[in-house]
């Protein structure tokens, strides 16, 4: 239980710490305040054993107890929101710590890591600390501190009574100890269940097109089946292993307090205590299993804290790239590959390639897919970090650079788009947060994006997760517009065309050509109107740089760029 508040508290940044400390100083004075309705009452009972009950004597007992209940009120609401606003503001903190710092993480990571797992840490787990470490904290916190408190008032009764509490408080620390290595036992089962289940319902909704497709209901309904079967069977075997214990330790908390009573009642009848002090013990008895029971039943939630602790700072542990390089405005935009090596793993994508760009040429990257076009692209931007060689953008290493000011230099249009669940304005406006409307409206004219001002509310229309209320010619338009607002010295454009019909590509292309003068333009292209106007074009095969030129001039050469063009004609030619 310490440990979990050790590493819970060490979770939480300075500010959340001081919080949760000046909580916990809060519920220590609560609990001296709780303890002081034990001697209220020894008092009571005095005064009515002896025969001198009166209404003083109980006006006395009152204010003994009414002076310690309204600071301890106090105390209760202050440490309550305290923790409250410190375990859900911790969580939130640490959301927003975690995609601060995926942001940064090599995206090779993402290759090899899975999308259940990531999504499992920063939904499920931050929901069930936001939910749960709170109360944890707070119950288990107040239970312990008054229970030590309690006990200690029991000393001043009776040191006899004060030991049996405190042997029975540690026979129930002691076995609660076992029920949390219990719990660590079982852990990696339920997360391995956890996890199965979560990524097998995420590949099944999110690939329900291709299950539909191809009639692949039986397959897939299988693996989620299985993963849920196998999340039973854990889930069961975990809370019938468990409840056996959790059992036995609310019957310790009873039997502490069956023990107290009995040594009470014998020390009485032996005549070394008094029955006001026999009385006042047994009520404390009470208090102690009360307190016990809450932390014994919120000391169950403290695995799931450090479970989620643990998984959070398993994700914060990834290495990120070397971002602390320089704030540096470029006044070029060339680009220079130096002799670029880059594996995923074992597998070489980009073998020895070294090319230039000069600023504001339109080049092209042509090859077969998997061939390490895109790559080249990402490596530019320092979406990886080369393995060997170097890239250099206006004549320094991206290395060097900032991550925030290298990127300024950069606009991406993806083949697929993905933009967020709000509003188209809000959604353009990530790539220039105060963009006037008017320089909204020549962005969306410029992309081809009429359709926005046929939709329901304009520009103000939410457009579903990931855009999945638009077509996908509509989500590219919009990301072409989302381009034309960054405004950035280069830019890449990966099939940008691809999902556009052929009414609005002429136009789209021509606004595209428009906007990027005097920029870096690069392409990742396949279709031959798109490169053959291109100052150079690299072909890419297996890694490397097979050929470059213009396009006259690779077609007068006997190479991949020929047949690729001479296929493409061949396929145009096609007629049904």
């Amino acid at each position: 239980m310490i440990k979990m508040l050790k590493m819970f508290f060490g979770f939480c940044n300075k500010k959340r710490k001081r919080q949760f400390y000046l909580a916990i100083v809060l519920t220590i004075i609560m609990g001296i305040c709780e303890a002081t309705k034990l001697p209220a009452i020894w008092y009571l009972f005095k005064n009515i054993f002896e025969g001198t009950f009166s209404l003083t004597v109980v006006l006395h007992s009152f204010l003994i107890m009414l002076i310690p209940l309204m600071i301890s009120m106090v105390c209760r609401y202050a440490s309550t929101m305290l923790q409250c606003d410190g375990g859900y503001g911790s969580t939130c903190e640490k959301r927003i710590e975690i995609a601060e710092h995926l942001r940064y993480v090599p995206m090779g990571y993402f290759n090899n890591n899975s999308l259940g797992y990531i999504t499992s840490v920063t939904t499920n787990s931050m929901e069930q600390l936001s939910d749960i470490a709170t109360r944890v904290v707070m119950l288990v916190t107040t239970g312990l501190i008054n229970t030590i408190i309690v006990v200690i008032v029991l000393f001043f009764f009776d040191y006899r009574i004060g030991l049996v509490a405190l042997g029975g408080v540690l026979i129930f620390m002691a076995f609660n100890t076992i029920i949390k290595s219990m719990g660590k036992k079982f852990a990696p089962k339920k997360e391995k269940a956890d996890l199965g289940i979560l990524s097998n319902t995420l590949d099944y909704v999110l690939g329900i097109s291709e299950v539909k497709s191809y009639n692949l209901y039986g397959k897939y309904s299988k693996r989620l089946d299985d993963a849920n079967e196998y999340g039973r069977k854990v889930y069961q075997k975990v809370e019938l292993s468990m409840i056996p214990v959790q059992t036995i330790q609310t019957y310790i908390t009873r039997l502490i307090g069956v023990a107290m009573t009995i040594v009470a009642i014998l020390l009485c009848i032996k005549g070394e205590n008094d029955l006001a002090t026999t009385m006042t013990v047994i009520i404390g008895s009470y208090v102690i299993y009360a307190s016990l029971d809450a932390m014994g039943t919120f000391n169950a939630l403290s695995k799931i804290v450090e479970r989620c602790v643990t998984r959070a700072n398993e994700i914060l542990a990834i290495p990120t790239m070397n971002i602390s390089g320089e704030q540096y405005k470029t006044k070029s935009s060339d680009i220079e590959f130096k002799n670029v090596s880059f594996s995923y793993d074992k597998k070489t994508i980009i073998d020895n390639v070294s090319l230039k760009i000069k600023s504001n040429s339109k080049v092209a990257f042509v090859g077969p897919s998997g061939s390490g076009k895109t790559t080249i692209c990402h490596l530019m931007a320092r979406f990886w970090d080369v393995q060997k060689g170097s890239v250099l953008l206006d004549g320094k290493d991206v290395k060097d650079y900032n991550i925030d000011s290298l990127m300024e230099n950069f606009t991406f249009v993806f083949q697929n788009v993905y933009l967020f669940n709000d509003s188209i304005v809000n959604n353009l406006r990530m790539a220039k947060e105060n963009a006037s409307e008017e320089e909204i409206n020549n962005a969306l004219k410029l992309a081809c994006c009429d359709f926005v001002y046929d939709l329901p509310k304009g520009v103000n229309t939410i457009i579903g997760e990931g855009g999945s209320t638009l077509s996908g010619g509509e989500l590219q338009r919009l990301s072409i517009a989302r381009a034309i607002l960054k405004d950035s010295k280069i830019v890449i454009l990966d099939e940008a065309t691809a999902n556009v019909d052929p009414e609005n590509e002429e136009k789209l292309m021509e606004a595209i050509d428009h906007l990027t003068k005097n920029k870096t333009v690069i392409m990742i292209a396949h279709r031959l109107k798109t490169v053959r106007d291109c100052d150079n074009i690299f072909v890419i095969d297996e890694g490397k740089i097979v050929q470059s030129g213009k396009h006259d001039k690779l077609m007068e050469e006997d190479g991949i760029y020929k047949r690729f063009v001479l296929d493409r004609k061949d396929a145009v030619s096609w007629k049904i």
